[in-house]
């Protein structure tokens, strides 16, 4: 069972290297203790993999948020355009039919719940308190910061924030998700635990928990 995942996590397409995934999935078990779990930028399916599988093991869910059109870096020309996942026919990006498939080769259909709407769409009349948020959409400020805005407040005490693609040296990526880290940090919520690669996460505070990060 295990080498079918590593294959299939091999398989799947996505930007997460392995130790960087394996700390989703460390994380995402700790946290579907505590309530359901959810992730904005499905894309074909690689992180809810991780997600997904953790949540399984303690009888929750993930839900996954994309609207499935790419973000700004995957368009047609950008430098992450793939035209495996090109629709010519509507002439768009187009990757549910990827993650739909990841979702059934891993038999994590009845555990990752696909939103196919826009993070902000899906936060207008959401009310179940969530005990980790996945950060990983598109990466202009704007949309990483509003995804924060939109979702941060539903954490629950002691839930975990993740965000990915965290580039300190700008040469080396975007600053998007490293601002809205910084941002979060600042504002005394959380607690700093270790990143891995790319991926920070934090702690959300228990209501007046104070204390140095770790």
């Amino acid at each position: 069972m295990k080498h079918q995942f590593e294959k299939l996590i091999g398989e799947t397409k996505g930007f997460l290297d392995p130790a960087e995934g394996q700390r989703l999935y460390t994380v995402a078990l700790e946290a579907s203790r505590l309530g359901p779990c959810l992730e904005i930028g499905s894309y074909c399916g690689k992180s809810a993999l991780y997600l997904g599988s953790a949540c399984r093991q303690n009888g929750q869910v993930l839900y996954s948020i994309d609207h499935h059109r790419g973000s700004e870096e995957q368009q047609p020309g950008e430098a992450y355009f793939d035209p495996d996942l090109f629709d010519d026919r509507r002439g768009l990006i187009d990757t549910l039919p990827f993650l739909r498939r990841t979702l059934a080769q891993a038999d994590l259909e009845e555990t990752v719940v696909p939103l196919v709407c826009s993070s902000q769409v899906a936060a207008k009349s959401w009310a179940t308190p969530l005990a980790l948020v996945f950060i990983d959409g598109g990466h202009a400020f704007e949309t990483a910061w509003q995804d924060y805005l939109c979702w941060s407040g539903h954490l629950q005490p002691g839930g975990y924030l993740l965000i990915h693609d965290i580039f300190g040296d700008p040469t080396k990526g975007g600053q998007a998700p490293y601002d809205v880290y910084k941002r979060a940090q600042a504002s005394d919520l959380y607690e700093t635990l270790d990143m891995t690669g790319t991926l920070g996460v934090l702690r959300r505070r228990a209501d007046g928990e104070t204390g140095a990060a770790v």
